[in-house]
């Protein structure tokens, strides 16, 4: 363990432990920004010295396999086990979202927030590193996210996109504090569509008219949105959840900042609170290479066909649905929120 809190143990994650959904990598490995650290292992100054079994030969687009009901990557599948197993601490803090719905956002926020907008600490690593992916499995002998949470000292911050049903169940057990992010249908959809054609470990995504038929039918990676963002809504009922709105956080930053830091018991002065919002902006955070995801090769999430941290925007879905589609998803959504109190803005 480095003195800014950095273990390089774990560095033979860094490239691959939250890109999402990968089986392999391809093409050219980009070096790690921890490179420079003597005491960290040598492939990670020179790429080429990867161990000999990590499987960086290739990567290949996936298919959704059903657990549960749900669809999932078969990594996930295949490792549901060691998942369902997981043993949360009490002091464990859960970031959850649908997929495309803010996560990096709130990871980032929520570091800023527990580090007192301590830039420097922020930036001991990636935000990918900082708060593991729970269900995130790269090639052997490269390390899972749960492995990485296993070693990581307390108190830790963990990431998931599990649907609630699929929550490891230690984690009500020892009544973990979790912050989930919900963001609307339409521009959850559309950002998921670019994330597919740009992750390269993702479903080939088709056409827009095509994969918009998917997601609302539930066939895309992790399933139903209404089920997802419902299930959610309702836990919060009987456990220590912070519920936000993407729209929300972008309307007033501060403002739902401010409920972060209340809901893990952390004082914000208002200069450290003026800090934080700064540097959570999508501005700041697209130039940030910890947050960007520019230590990521292309050859795994291209960011030639599409930026990570695309466009940051509520609002965005009208560029891409058709009065018809806009029209045809309101008619569903209103079908599918009967009975719950739950409501999203789609422009603010």
């Amino acid at each position: 363990m480095t003195e800014d809190g950095f273990d390089c143990r774990h560095a033979d994650f860094l490239l691959m432990q939250e890109i999402l959904f990968i089986k392999g990598a391809g093409g050219e490995i980009g070096s790690s920004p921890r490179a420079g650290r003597s005491d960290c292992p040598a492939w990670e100054k020179d790429p080429a010295s990867m161990p000999d079994g990590a499987d960086t030969t290739f990567i290949k687009r996936l298919e959704p396999v059903e657990l549960e009901g749900v669809p999932l990557l078969s990594d996930t599948v295949e490792n549901w086990a060691k998942i369902k197993e997981f043993q949360a601490r009490p002091d464990d803090l859960l970031l959850c979202t649908y997929p495309k719905a803010g996560t990096t956002w709130i990871q980032e926020i929520v570091d800023m927030v527990q580090q007192g907008g301590d830039v420097q600490k922020c930036a001991r690593a990636p935000v990918y590193q900082r708060s593991p992916y729970l269900e995130m499995f790269p090639p052997k002998p490269l390390r899972s996210g749960l492995e990485i949470a296993e070693g990581m000292p307390s108190p830790r911050t963990l990431k998931t996109h599990f649907p609630v049903q699929l929550l490891p169940s230690s984690f009500w057990e020892q009544k973990c504090k979790i912050i989930y992010v919900a963001r609307n249908i339409k521009d959850s959809v559309v950002s998921f569509y670019h994330f597919h054609r740009m992750n390269l470990g993702l479903p080939e995504p088709g056409q827009w008219d095509d994969f918009l038929k998917n997601f609302i039918a539930g066939k895309v990676v992790y399933g139903c949105w209404f089920e997802h963002v419902r299930g959610w809504w309702e836990a919060k009922s009987h456990h220590p959840i912070l519920y936000l709105f993407y729209e929300d956080i972008k309307e007033d930053p501060a403002r739902e900042i401010q409920k972060v830091a209340q809901f893990l018991d952390i004082k914000l002065s208002e200069s450290v609170l003026k800090q934080i919002v700064h540097l959570t902006t999508f501005e700041s955070m697209k130039e940030n290479p910890m947050t960007n995801y520019s230590t990521v090769p292309s050859s795994i999430l291209d960011q030639r066909v599409s930026a990570f941290l695309r466009k940051g925007t509520v609002g965005d879905w009208k560029v891409h649905f058709t009065v018809a589609q806009s029209e045809w998803l309101d008619d569903i959504y209103a079908q599918k929120s009967m009975g719950t109190d739950l409501s999203f803005r789609t422009q603010i």
